[in-house]
C-alpha cells in the first residue's frame, strides 16, 4: 500500500505540473499527462507494472470523464447526430484499417500481425479528444457531438471485429457467425436498454402503455435525487451502474458511464425538495473528473509506453510510416464524410479528422489480447503499435489547438 500512495502522490504532482505546462504553453493538460507518465515509467520514477490500486483508480478516472463529458451533453443532440455520424464512424475506421494492415504486411510480412495492426488502429480515443475540445472550450460544439457518436458507433463495431478476427488470426478457429449475431444482438440490447431507462423508467411524467406499470407513473430518478443531499452520490452510482451494465455486454465500462451522463437531464434537478442543484452536481462532478480522478487515468496510459532503445531504434521507420499514414488516412476520411455525409462547412469537417486521431482504451485492449494473451504480434510490432498510438495521442490536442482559430472563423453551418 506504501508504493502505491507513494506512486499516487508522483502522479497528482505530475498532474499539478502538466497543468502549470498547460498554461505557459495553451496546449491542453492531457498532452502533458501522457508525456508525465512516459517520462517517469522510462526513468525508474514509476514502476513499469501498475499497482492494482492505481489501475482501479485509472479504470474510474476514465468512466468519471466519459460520464461527466455525457453529463454536459443533451440526449436530443446525440441521438440527432446519429444519422449525420454514420458516414464519420465507417469511413473513419476504414481507411485507418486498411493504412494499419497495408503498412503491416509491408513490413512484417504476416497477414495476422497486419490485422491486429489494423484492428488497433480502427477506434478512436473519444475520451482524450473530448477533454482536449474541452480545455479550448469546444466541448458542446456540433464537432464534439459528431466524434462522440462515431467514436461509439467505432466502438461497437471494433468490438464485433475482435470477436471475428482475432480467432482468425490465433488460429483458434474460422469466423463463427453465430458469435457475430451474439456481438451485435448484444449491442442493439445494450442500447434498447438505456434508452428505455431514459425514456420510461427515470422520468415519472411517461406517457403511453408505460403508464400501466406500477411505481413508473409516480416515482422516476429526480426522486432519488430529491433525496437528502445525495444528488451527486446519486449519479455518480448511476454512472457505474450503467457502466457495469455496459460491461456485461462485453463494451467498455466508459461507454455505459457516457450513455448514464447522456440520459441525465437538468430538469430532474428542478423540485423543490432537492438539496443539490444541477450547478453544484455538475461542479462536483466536473471537479472529480478532470482535476484529481480523471488524470490518473491520462498519466497512467503515458506510463504503457515503454522504450527499449535497440529495439525501437530498430522500428522508427515503421513508426513514422504507420503515424503518416494513419494521420492521412484518418483525417482525409473522416473530414470527406463529415463534409459529404454529414453536412459540416470545411473547418468542422477537418476539426473531426484530428479529433478522431486519437488510440487508447480499445487500442491498448486490442495490443494486449494479440501481444500478451495470444502471442500473434512480434515484440517489434508492438513497439511500433505503441510509440504509434503514443505519437497520434499527441496530434490529438496540438492539432486541435492549432486548428480552433480556423474553426471558430466560420460558425455558420457547422
Amino acid at each position: 500500500m506504501h508504493q502505491a500512495l507513494t506512486s499516487l502522490a508522483l502522479i497528482w504532482a505530475a498532474v499539478f505540473v502538466a497543468n502549470v505546462a498547460g498554461r505557459m504553453t495553451r496546449l491542453t493538460p492531457v498532452l502533458w499527462f501522457l508525456a508525465a507518465g512516459a517520462v517517469m515509467v522510462n526513468t525508474g520514477v514509476l514502476p513499469a507494472e501498475t499497482d492494482p490500486f492505481i489501475a482501479g483508480l485509472s479504470e474510474l478516472g476514465i468512466i468519471l470523464i466519459m460520464f461527466a463529458l455525457g453529463f454536459e451533453e443533451s440526449t436530443e443532440n446525440f441521438i440527432g447526430s446519429i444519422r449525420k455520424s454514420w458516414g464519420i464512424a465507417f469511413f473513419g475506421a476504414l481507411a485507418p484499417f486498411a493504412a494499419a494492415y497495408l503498412v503491416a504486411d509491408w513490413f512484417f510480412d504476416d497477414s495476422n500481425i497486419a490485422i491486429l495492426s489494423g484492428l488497433t488502429m480502427t477506434a478512436t480515443a473519444v475520451s482524450l479528444t473530448m477533454v482536449s475540445l474541452k480545455n479550448e472550450g469546444l466541448a458542446k460544439s456540433p464537432v464534439a457531438t459528431r466524434i462522440m457518436t462515431s467514436a461509439v458507433l467505432d466502438d461497437i463495431a471494433s468490438l464485433a471485429l475482435v470477436a471475428i478476427l482475432v480467432p482468425i488470426a490465433s488460429g483458434a478457429g474460422p469466423v463463427n457467425l453465430t458469435t457475430v449475431a451474439l456481438t451485435a444482438a448484444k449491442a442493439v440490447l445494450f442500447f434498447i436498454l438505456v434508452s428505455v431507462l431514459g425514456a420510461w423508467f427515470f422520468p415519472e411524467n411517461v406517457k403511453g402503455w408505460a403508464r400501466r406499470i406500477p411505481l413508473i407513473n409516480s416515482f422516476g430518478i429526480r426522486h432519488l435525487i430529491a433525496f437528502g443531499q445525495h444528488s451527486t452520490l446519486t449519479v455518480l452510482l448511476l454512472a457505474l451502474g450503467v457502466g457495469l451494465i455496459a460491461q456485461t455486454f462485453g463494451f467498455h465500462p466508459a461507454i455505459g458511464a457516457y450513455m448514464a451522463g447522456l440520459i441525465i437531464r437538468e430538469e430532474y434537478f428542478t423540485v423543490k425538495e432537492a438539496r443539490g442543484s444541477f450547478d453544484d452536481t455538475k461542479r462536483i462532478v466536473d471537479n472529480v473528473a478532470y482535476t484529481w480522478i480523471g488524470p490518473v487515468f491520462f498519466v497512467t496510459l503515458g506510463t504503457r509506453i515503454l522504450f527499449e532503445a535497440e529495439i525501437l531504434m530498430a522500428v522508427i521507420p515503421q513508426i513514422l510510416i504507420l503515424t503518416a499514414g494513419i494521420f492521412i488516412a484518418q483525417v482525409t476520411s473522416a473530414a470527406l464524410a463529415a463534409r459529404y455525409t454529414g453536412g459540416m462547412n470545411w473547418s468542422g469537417s477537418v476539426m473531426i479528422g484530428f479529433g478522431m486521431l486519437g488510440r487508447a482504451e480499445l487500442a491498448f485492449v486490442v495490443m494486449d489480447i494479440a501481444y500478451v494473451q495470444n502471442d500473434i504480434l512480434t515484440t517489434e510490432a508492438f513497439y511500433m503499435l505503441m510509440a504509434t498510438a503514443f505519437f497520434l495521442n499527441i496530434l490529438v490536442p496540438v492539432t486541435i489547438a492549432l486548428w480552433k482559430p480556423v474553426y471558430t472563423r466560420e460558425p455558420e453551418g457547422r
